[in-house]
């Protein structure tokens, strides 16, 4: 059972801290890392609680894994335990985006070097456990297995970001109409301390920030205006994660003389190469924004209001979600979702997370070595990521 107590802001910070220096692989293997530090280690929420919020957040708009993260930070720790989570796990990826900004970085093809390709190929293992220990839980019946197998044959057949919300929505409903058992797992529920007044005025909060900004920047032209409205926007409208709003963010800025197309290149490869979240790649635009704020005030600018939409959001629809779960046939419709978001992972798995990890024999065999050492010997994943760079960089 997963521990309910009431944690502080600053164990939530250095769990999320490791995290944000070692999580390479994309969302969807933050995801796997997630599962990994606060289910199956610090038991900070259940398997099905994380599963649910999983679901929610592929919802939503914005960075799916940063949401997750904000989440899990407010259930541990409250308004304190979502801004150390959010913090600690993008200032790393930020900090180096800025330095390689500011010149820090070599400009060469830092995405193609060996060690990138170890951190990949250890992101397989990790995402392959992360699958497998959920799939036991989650999809353990012939019923909710094929519901978790129709989800990733959908996926991977129509790769499309909104086929992944429109498949947890067939999936709960098949498990509304097909599945009795009224219980998701070990059924420990998530719990948030929100009010419904605070999550709503965050949800207002929202609104204002999608239709005000764009109002205010028609009105004042002002250049910090029109960078907060660029990066909220963002923020706001993506779903898919950080490989969906890097071409979004080159629409915003490359075309209106904001940032220059070879600056914007070099950036994109150097955000491949970092941990923690895409979205981070907004600081780098931010400081080196040709008119208005940059420097390391543009990227802060741009760096918060990328992520100001998703906090809200998460802040506002969590009390909403947490109650509609008590009831039966939410529940049923729950275990449905658990069954979809065990199928979308393994989608993901092969694609991107398998397909641009593995690339060739090495690579497949460190890949192998690293599940090995997670499922086998029980490494933790930090020290598993770690080995794997220092391989890939001796011989791939």
């Amino acid at each position: 059972m997963a521990r309910r107590h009431p944690g502080d802001a600053g164990e939530v910070f250095l769990a999320f801290l490791r995290l944000g220096v070692t999580s390479f692989g994309g969302p969807v293997a933050h995801l796997a890392y997630f599962r990994d530090a606060f289910v199956a280690r610090r038991r900070w929420l259940s398997e099905s609680a994380y599963a649910e919020l999983v679901a929610l957040c592929q919802f939503l708009p914005g960075p799916a894994s940063s949401q997750v993260g904000m989440a899990i930070g407010l259930q541990r720790a409250g308004w304190l335990g979502l801004l150390a989570a959010w913090f600690a796990f993008t200032m790393p990826s930020a900090v180096l985006l800025v330095g390689f900004a500011f010149g820090a970085a070599p400009l060469a093809d830092i995405a193609g070097t060996g060690w990138i390709e170890g951190f990949k190929a250890a992101a397989v293992a990790v995402v392959a456990l992360a699958v497998i220990g959920m799939a036991r839980t989650l999809a353990p019946d012939p019923r909710r297995a094929t519901i978790a197998g129709l989800a990733l044959v959908a996926v991977l057949l129509v790769p499309h970001p909104l086929v992944q919300v429109v498949a947890i929505v067939l999936a709960g409903l098949i498990g509304l109409v097909w599945l009795r058992e009224p219980t998701l797992g070990d059924d420990a529920p998530l719990t948030v301390r929100v009010g419904r007044g605070t999550a709503i005025a965050c949800l207002a909060a929202f609104a204002v920030l999608l239709v005000g900004i764009p109002l205010l920047v028609a009105v004042t032209q002002d250049p910090t205006v029109r960078l907060v409205d660029i990066f909220t926007r963002a923020g706001s409208l993506v779903f898919g994660g950080g490989h969906v709003v890097l071409p979004l963010l080159e629409a915003e800025t490359v075309p209106a003389g904001l940032v220059g197309q070879d600056a914007f290149l070099a950036g994109y490869g150097a955000a491949q190469a970092v941990p923690g979240p895409l979205f981070t790649f907004a600081a780098y635009l931010g400081a080196l924004m040709e008119s208005g704020p940059s420097g390391v005030l543009g990227a802060a600018i741009a760096l918060v209001a990328i992520f100001l939409p998703s906090a809200l959001l998460v802040v506002g629809v969590l009390p909403f979600w947490t109650r509609l779960r008590g009831s039966r046939l939410a529940r049923r419709a729950l275990m449905g979702i658990g069954a979809g978001v065990v199928g979308i992972l393994a989608a993901a798995l092969y694609d991107p997370v398998f397909t641009a990890g593995v690339t060739s024999v090495p690579a497949f065999c460190l890949a192998a070595a690293a599940f090995i050492a997670l499922h086998a010997w029980q490494a933790p994943p930090w020290a598993v990521v770690i080995a794997a760079g220092l391989i890939g960089w001796l011989v791939l």
